[in-house]
């Protein structure tokens, strides 16, 4: 036993030394590239284009329009008749003497009352339009010619109905952006698979619950589309109205322009009119692509 002791006595430092000595040090994993990179380029190649493009845009159309005896300002021009206009578009003097944020504040306020009530009345009658094959056949003929009406022509109508501006330009909007919403919505509908519809009918779902659980989810794309161009014609009917009606807001700030024969500030409003309603279009298009995930059809 004592040898035995002595023995293992003696190895312990040997084998002390070689299990230190077998002791590796593992290689630090590999940091993966950033993204950050791809990322840049991305926004270079949806960037520069387009800068390049209106940079091409501008150096032509002040080539042209360059000269003082021109009837339509270039870009120069316009920068020294409107740059208050341009600079600060926030001052607020009273009455329709305000900033372009203002009057295209007006204008917005108006579009998101009247596209609200027609995006919900549009969707709704949709649903049933395209449920229904016989409301299909009998309602879709009165559509496709009430859609073609341009806004402007329901104005009349409008003030005969009202008497007064705002709701004569909420029946406008509601009116003009009513029937793409419909029609889209219709559409999605009635291209549900019938096995979406027959799963609903097997689980005895009530009529909310297949809107709800089944429909919606699947016509979700059509709906957004229709929503879209809804969105778009809503900001055009508010525009035209506007110009007729008076008061402040966009359309009446450039017909008012007009009037005066200020053509710089009219070029410089619709400069905005033209971001506000890409915006808007890219807003719904945002909120298609958000609640359509998860979906089959996204």
């Amino acid at each position: 036993m004592t040898v035995l002791a002595a023995v293992k006595s003696d190895a312990l430092p040997e084998v002390a030394s070689q299990s230190s000595a077998a002791i590796v040090k593992l290689p630090q994993p590999k940091r993966r590239p950033g993204r950050h990179p791809a990322f840049a380029g991305q926004v270079l190649a949806s960037v520069v284009p387009p800068l390049l493009v209106i940079t091409l845009i501008l150096i032509v159309w002040q080539i042209a329009c360059g000269d003082p005896a021109s009837l339509f300002p270039g870009p120069l021009s316009i920068w020294e008749q409107s740059r208050e206009l341009i600079v600060d578009p926030f001052f607020n003097r009273g009455g329709v003497d305000k900033g372009l944020f203002w009057h295209v504040s007006t204008s917005l306020s108006r579009v998101a009352i009247g596209f609200s009530m027609a995006a919900l009345a549009g969707v709704l009658l949709g649903v049933w339009i395209g449920a229904n094959k016989w409301a299909l056949r009998a309602f879709d003929p009165v559509f496709q010619v009430l859609r073609t009406v341009p806004p402007l022509a329901w104005l009349p109508i409008s003030l005969a109905l009202f008497r007064e501006a705002q709701p004569s330009a909420l029946f406008v909007i509601f009116i003009t952006s009513i029937w793409p919403v419909i029609i889209n919505t219709a559409v999605g509908i009635r291209n549900l698979p019938q096995d979406y519809l027959n799963v609903g009918r097997v689980l005895r779902l009530s009529s909310a619950e297949m809107f709800f659980r089944i429909m919606a989810p699947a016509a979700t794309p059509y709906i957004f589309t229709g929503l879209r161009i809804g969105i778009g014609m809503s900001w055009l009917a508010i525009v035209a109205s506007e110009m007729l009606l008076g008061g402040v807001g966009i359309g009446f700030f450039i017909w008012d322009q007009y009037n005066a024969s200020r053509i710089s500030d009219i070029i410089v409003a619709l400069i905005w009119v033209g971001l506000v309603g890409y915006a808007l279009d890219r807003f719904v298009a945002l909120l298609g692509r958000f609640a359509s995930r998860g979906t089959a059809a996204s």
